[in-house]
């Protein structure tokens, strides 16, 4: 029986031709309708979020699915401390790769309140979302059958869990804290760590400097993520800028992001339709 191939990964085929695959977000609706628009406009892939959103797991599952059969590849990012379960469920939902915000490191020791002997435990960041995400060598996730990765056809294990590993579980790990930013090398060196996906709102925030996308120390930080991605042949990505195609163009063309966030749905509803009345009542004179 021939092997059945999982769906393309468009993120990973542009890098083999060093090209640029953009995003389009999802944040508020959730049918399918919306895939095929972002489709036909010309998106490589969907960044759907469910962090600041009231979209479910079901809604986030049939949106991937609907992503898959149309050739948009579909990218989640889950909310804030979900758990490695939720996470699961979402990949097993047919996300092809996974964007974990908040991340503060490899892996730091915190000390526990409510530990009486005030003794320290380990919260594993970006190594435990690897864990979750990949299957043995790289982690540790759960095999399952009957994933929609390859069209719900009969897979054996040998065959999923390379293919899932290789290109239908991308682990995007978001550099939007200062932990982050500062231990950004050593979570880029991490062996299962795909994308570094700098958040520029939240990180701006993080340094001091909420909006002000022009003060050195943003630049700054921006170099340090595309270092520390060249260093370890990781992708470096982007989120938050693309009101600023000035700032987008060094992002892009000095700094080699090669995966890059355009606009959500929600806004561009709301550009739109202001647009459109405002040409409207424009016609009438006065």
């Amino acid at each position: 029986m021939a092997q059945i191939a999982i769906y393309r990964n468009n993120l990973l085929d542009n890098l083999r031709e060093d090209r640029v695959c953009t995003a389009f977000g999802i944040k508020i609706i959730p049918t399918g309708e919306i895939v095929q628009i972002a489709k036909q406009a010309g998106y490589g892939s969907l960044f759907i979020d469910l962090e600041h959103t009231t979209l479910t797991l079901k809604d986030a599952s049939q949106l991937c699915i609907t992503g898959l059969c149309a050739g948009i590849t579909p990218f989640v990012r889950v909310p804030h401390e979900c758990g490695s379960g939720f996470i699961q469920r979402v990949l097993d939902g047919g996300a092809m790769g996974i964007i974990v915000p908040h991340i503060l490191g490899v892996g730091m020791a915190v000390k526990s309140v409510e530990n009486d002997h005030g003794a320290n435990y380990m919260i594993e960041d970006a190594r435990k979302v690897i864990q979750t995400s990949k299957f043995p060598p790289l982690g540790k996730r759960s095999l399952t059958a009957g994933l929609p990765h390859f069209g719900y056809a009969p897979t054996p294990a040998t065959a999923t869990a390379p293919q899932l590993n290789e290109s239908g579980s991308t682990v995007f790990i978001m550099i939007e804290t200062a932990d982050a930013l500062e231990t950004v090398d050593d979570i880029a060196a991490l062996p299962g760590c795909d994308v570094l996906l700098v958040g520029a709102n939240d990180l701006a925030t993080e340094l001091g400097i909420m909006g002000d996308f022009d003060h050195p120390k943003f630049m700054q930080a921006l170099e340090k993520v595309s270092n520390a991605s060249k260093t370890h042949n990781k992708v470096f990505a982007i989120g938050g800028l693309y009101h600023r195609p000035d700032l987008m163009d060094r992002v892009v063309n000095d700094l080699g992001a090669r995966w890059v966030i355009g606009g959500q749905d929600v806004g561009m509803l709301v550009n739109a339709t202001r647009q459109n009345c405002l040409a409207l009542k424009a016609i009438q004179r006065s």
